[in-house]
């Protein structure tokens, strides 16, 4: 017997909701696409959170972006800034 895989609820879901909810109303600066990017890596195969991966695919067509394009770009912006500065840079919140 096939076991169904049941939903999770992300420890961090509330406080991405937020920054997802400013994504939706925002604009693509370098700060907003480095959070874009990190969400979709922290959600990517994640068996829950469904409606914040919905806004994340949302939020990448309303900016006219494919996930790979989205990745190269911030990959440049890391490189050449630190969009993160001030802003605990030194933490590692990926996942």
């Amino acid at each position: 017997m096939a076991q169904e895989q049941k939903d999770q609820q992300h420890p961090l879901w509330k406080t991405d909701r937020e920054i997802v909810d400013g994504l939706l109303t925002g604009e693509a600066t370098d700060l907003n696409l480095a959070e874009l990017a990190r969400l979709r890596i922290r959600y990517n195969g994640f068996p829950g959170a469904r409606d914040i991966q919905a806004d994340l695919d949302k939020i990448l067509k309303q900016w006219s972006l494919t996930e790979d394009a989205l990745f190269e770009r911030t990959r440049s912006i890391h490189m050449e800034s630190q969009p993160y500065k001030g802003r605990g840079a030194k933490r590692d919140d990926w996942s």
